[in-house]
């Protein structure tokens, strides 16, 4: 018999997922128009749609990404088939975003963080990007996470 999540939970769950997608949002537009952690993240949050998101995971995934790039890019760098200057905006928010939550929030089982970052792939991507992106993932999730990894 399978026992029912408590509403709580998949709450907590679901305003983590629109934290991540108003991350990928925000990774996205720091792309393109270079603005501070500080703008983007002041910008998000007076948004009506962060109503139901997390904000403090929202603003930790951020501040983390924008802080972190450059190690971030460097850990996703041997995963990929093509040079990061290469990827599309999209799918390297999602790869920075899915490694700053694989780096920095083991409360996050890995396979979660992939599965999410797969569904923004495809809910923003281009249609083959959220096979590309899984397949990067589950190779640095590996790496990142390989104490969890062996003992699933």
């Amino acid at each position: 018999m399978t026992r029912a999540r408590r509403p709580r939970q998949r709450t907590r769950t679901r305003s983590r997922t629109a934290a991540r997608r108003l991350a990928v949002q925000a990774l996205y537009q720091w792309q393109l128009g270079g603005h501070a952690a500080h703008e983007l993240v002041a910008q998000f949050l007076a948004g009506e749609e962060m109503n139901r998101a997390d904000a403090s995971f929202f603003e930790a995934l951020v501040r983390g990404c924008l802080l972190e790039h450059v190690a971030l890019r460097e850990l996703i760098a041997p995963y990929l088939d093509r040079p990061v200057e290469q990827l599309d905006p999209v799918e390297y928010g999602v790869l920075l975003l899915a490694t700053q939550e694989l780096r920095s929030h083991p409360e996050t089982p890995w396979r979660v963080v992939i599965n999410e970052a797969v569904e923004l792939a495809l809910q923003f991507g281009a249609e083959q990007s959220h096979t590309y992106i899984n397949g990067v993932l589950d190779k640095l999730g590996r790496q990142l996470r390989a104490t969890e990894v062996a003992g699933s």
